[in-house]
């Protein structure tokens, strides 16, 4: 924890000595009541290109959205290549972008017109390993991990000592500082040059914690960008590693919605989760909270499948504890199929419920302060008696709102731990809580007292 101070003002230090604010500057304050949104250009639309997501931008800012998170944009290896089209995260070359979704003055237009719709755009940056054709193979072997052969290897699980399967890309070695040093300059180019607002980082916590401290202060030297680490506090790399970033992933919290789904787990499971991250993480950091991300779509299910019936009461979830909600795209749509992830493939944008569900979830966090990233608000569990049944208050200065919630599939009575006339913000209906209410399987609500 020492060493995220020093870094703090480092970074302070060098960004008042060398820059000043701008306009385009991240400022946590526009996110404060955002959805952030995992865009796969590949799968988007039929055509998979740029210019087919940068037309519905305009549309996609009615859900909330205000940081775009564009999966890996750049050309991918065809050596040792899975699939026909390959991974996305087996990367041949860092500056140029992959031909298939367009160019680069395709990517500009896409990101002018983010910017144009008060949204940031992050990109995805894979810096823990390159694919096979990547340049470096040949003209700089010594920035690569080598067996007792001497041969360049795929990632290797530091838990087992054994491969994790991921043929298609050479795994990097952090030891080499001119390899650093060149991936840094990499991530400033698109900065510099393309005016992207920050980088999620693919598994963080494969790369040292001084890597991505350097990273940070040279790409806060160009201007303040936000950064997401894919990581969490509680495994590899820990609070340390990921309190460098502004935000990193809930996943305790994601797989303990996925148990009290299934039915391995009950409320308890949850209320101890976010009473865990309170205690844990600093109040200025951010966690993403979600139902569905790439890798949970193609490998773990969709969201009807792991979830169920509770799709709608977990997702409303997400936007209710504290930190930041993430959509997948698709999930405004209710996809419901595991997106292929090294072949060509689309998301069926068919009209259903989906799509006000999630608007309505959004104008709820805007509207709502107390829902906002602020260090001043309060979160409260209010005890039920029920271990299917969660009632949580969130508080900033006179407002009040209440998620109740019955997380199981079966019909819950309780007893009123709130006394009074509510209204139910989704479905605008009146709620008076006296002797007992039931909820139906399922059932959820944001109550504020009237």
């Amino acid at each position: 924890m020492k060493n995220i101070i020093l870094l703090s003002l480092i970074i302070t230090f060098i960004s008042c000595d060398t820059k000043t604010t701008n306009d385009n500057d991240f400022n946590i304050e526009s996110v404060k009541d955002a959805v952030i949104y995992e865009v796969n250009i590949r799968q988007y639309s039929k055509s998979g290109t740029f210019n087919e997501y940068t037309a519905d931008i305009p549309k996609i800012k009615e859900l909330g959205v205000k940081i775009l998170w564009l999966m890996p944009i750049h050309p991918i290896s065809k050596k040792n290549r899975k699939g026909e089209l390959g991974s996305y995260y087996s990367i041949s070359d860092y500056k140029k972008v992959n031909p298939e979704f367009g160019n680069k003055e395709d990517l500009d237009k896409l990101i002018e017109t983010a910017h144009q719709n008060e949204m940031y755009v992050i990109f995805d940056w894979v810096a823990n390993h390159t694919g096979w054709n990547h340049p470096w193979i040949k003209n700089n072997p010594e920035y690569y991990t080598k067996n007792d052969k001497g041969e360049i290897t795929d990632p290797i699980n530091p838990d087992t000592g054994k491969p994790w399967g991921w043929e298609d890309v050479a795994d990097l070695n952090f030891e080499n500082l001119e390899m650093q040093n060149e991936m840094i300059e990499a991530m400033e180019y698109w900065v510099r040059e393309h005016d992207i607002d920050g980088y999620r980082a693919d598994a963080a916590h494969s790369c040292p914690a001084s890597f991505w401290e350097k990273a940070i202060i040279r790409l806060n030297n160009i201007k303040k960008v936000f950064m997401l680490a894919e990581s969490d506090g509680y495994h590899t790399g820990g609070f340390e590693l990921v309190e460098l970033f502004d935000m990193s992933y809930g996943w305790p919290g994601h797989h303990v919605m996925n148990r009290i789904a299934s039915g391995e787990n009950n409320v308890n499971d949850l209320i101890n989760n976010i009473k865990e991250n309170s205690n844990s993480y600093s109040k200025n950091h951010i966690l993403m909270n979600f139902t569905s991300n790439h890798d949970e779509n193609s490998w773990g299910g969709t969201v009807f499948e792991r979830l169920g019936k509770g799709v709608k009461n977990l997702s409303a979830l997400t936007y209710f504890i504290p930190g930041m909600p993430l959509l997948y795209n698709g999930q405004e749509y209710g996809l419901n199929k595991r997106l292929q992830f090294f072949e060509k493939d689309y998301i069926p944008k068919l009209e259903n419920e989906y799509f006000d569900f999630y608007k309505k979830l959004s104008k709820i966090k805007q509207e709502q302060k107390a829902l906002h990233l602020t260090s001043n608000q309060s979160f409260e569990n209010i005890e039920t008696s029920n271990s299917n049944v969660v009632l949580f208050k969130r508080e900033y200065e006179e407002e009040k709102i209440y998620f109740l919630s019955n997380l199981s599939n079966k019909t819950e009575t309780i007893k009123p731990f709130i006394i009074g006339r509510y209204k139910s913000l989704l479905n605008e209906s009146i709620i008076n809580f006296d002797i007992s209410y039931e909820l139906k399987p399922w059932e959820f609500h944001f109550l504020i007292k009237i």
